[in-house]
């Protein structure tokens, strides 16, 4: 059967937050963009539902947020850990010099939803969903080009840029031949869902103990639930039974004691292989990764989509005028790795601190734990909540959408 074939300005692969944000920014910007995603919809459970008070004032600076916060959701004021049975205010968002105060706890696949919905009010905006890349395109040493799949049949479509943004799947920045960094990681994650009830406690929190990490994340009526666990492990885990890991989890989360049968087989509980990587080079002439796609963060502190859609602001903010007039080079694609790698850099060293100093230590513990001095000291002081408040929520580099995106609107009617 003949390819279908399309010409664009801009190609993304992947239809994530990075991808759907870099998409639906670029369109309102002027720019033809192609998003392609694989699944015919968004709904995955367990990807990263957090929304970050940097992403929520992109919302605002595109006059968006009100509409936003429409969308079911959960606020988090306020994040806490647990070490044994004392709970120390870890960040404190209250203070964050935007217009939500707050990391709002929302199913990813209404977040994506959402910026399709944004998208389509442009003409030059596409989504096609059910739509897996399957090569680049290459010609006298530059990618112009994707393949892929659809329902109907082979697709090939010719832009002026292919952005990587398939996260885990990765065939973007494997086709383009660019390297990668790993650094690691000592732990994964086990992801499930225990109801929630009107008596218990109301914080996202982490919890630390003796051989493991428990995190809570209030999902209104539901907790999704990860249980820390050393790498490798899941085997050992499963052939204990499901019996002993109900216990071990009554016994990390004494609450949910009475509803710990709601895991009722393995199918509830999903594995989250942890690792942290990035691309020394982002970018080769006609292609360039964000988001995960040139970093893949490790779970500590939530940032992963944070990051990503930080990632995709830059990417439109720089690539938007040279995409839309024809002249985009390699220079502008260096320039969005310049902007965004630092950042990229320092939160990955934090997480690997996190994980050496502390998550393997914890998975390495036989007795119970004590709350640690730099713990103690900010739960002591609310000054200092500010800090990591700040790091979590606004990254270590502030991005904020350009004002011709900002202030760009859809056609009438």
């Amino acid at each position: 059967m003949a390819a279908e074939a399309i010409k664009t300005q801009c190609c993304v692969v992947g239809g994530g937050p990075a991808g759907m944000m870099l998409g639906f920014l670029l369109a309102r910007a002027g720019v033809k963009v192609e998003v392609l995603e694989k699944h015919a919809d968004f709904l995955r459970d367990f990807r990263g539902d957090t929304i970050h008070p940097s992403t929520l004032e992109f919302m605002h600076e595109l006059g968006l947020l009100d509409e936003f916060l429409k969308l079911p959701h959960e606020k988090a004021l306020r994040l806490y850990g647990q070490v044994g049975d004392e709970t120390f205010t870890v960040a404190d968002f209250t203070h964050l010099p935007t217009h939500a105060k707050f990391l709002a706890v929302m199913p990813q696949w209404d977040f994506l939803n959402f910026l399709a919905r944004q998208g389509a009010r442009y003409p030059n905006f596409s989504l096609r969903v059910r739509a897996e890349a399957t090569d680049l395109i290459a010609e006298d040493g530059r990618v112009v080009g994707i393949k892929a799949t659809t329902p109907d049949g082979p697709l090939e479509i010719r832009a002026d840029l292919v952005v990587g943004t398939d996260g885990r799947h990765l065939l973007v920045r494997e086709k383009a031949g660019l390297r990668v960094e790993d650094l690691g990681a000592p732990m994964d994650v086990l992801w499930f869902r225990i109801s929630r009830r009107p008596d218990d406690p109301v914080e996202t929190m982490g919890r630390f103990d003796k051989g493991g990490i428990f995190v809570l994340i209030n999902r209104g009526e539901h907790w999704q639930c990860g249980l820390v666990i050393a790498k490798g492990s899941i085997e050992r885990i499963r052939a204990a039974g499901l019996l002993a890991f109900r216990t071990d989890v009554s016994v990390r989360c004494p609450f949910t004691a009475n509803r710990v049968d709601e895991i009722r087989d393995w199918d509830h509980v999903k594995l989250l292989t942890v690792g942290v990587n990035r691309l020394p080079l982002w970018h080769k002439p006609g292609v360039l990764c964000i988001g995960d796609a040139a970093h893949t963060m490790s779970p500590v502190g939530g940032v992963g989509v944070n990051l990503a859609v930080q990632d995709a602001v830059a990417a439109a903010n720089i690539l938007a005028a040279p995409l839309r007039e024809g002249r985009a080079a390699e220079a502008d694609l260096a320039r969005v790795q310049k902007r965004r790698a630092f950042a990229t850099r320092i939160l990955q060293r934090f997480q690997i601190a996190v994980q050496n100093r502390v998550i393997r230590n914890v998975l390495g513990s036989t007795k119970p734990l004590k709350p640690p001095f730099v713990l103690r000291l900010l739960g002591s002081c609310p000054l200092l909540q500010r800090l990591p408040a700040r790091m979590l929520g606004l990254g270590v580099r502030r991005e904020r959408v350009a004002p011709e995106i900002a202030n760009a609107r859809p056609p009438a009617g």
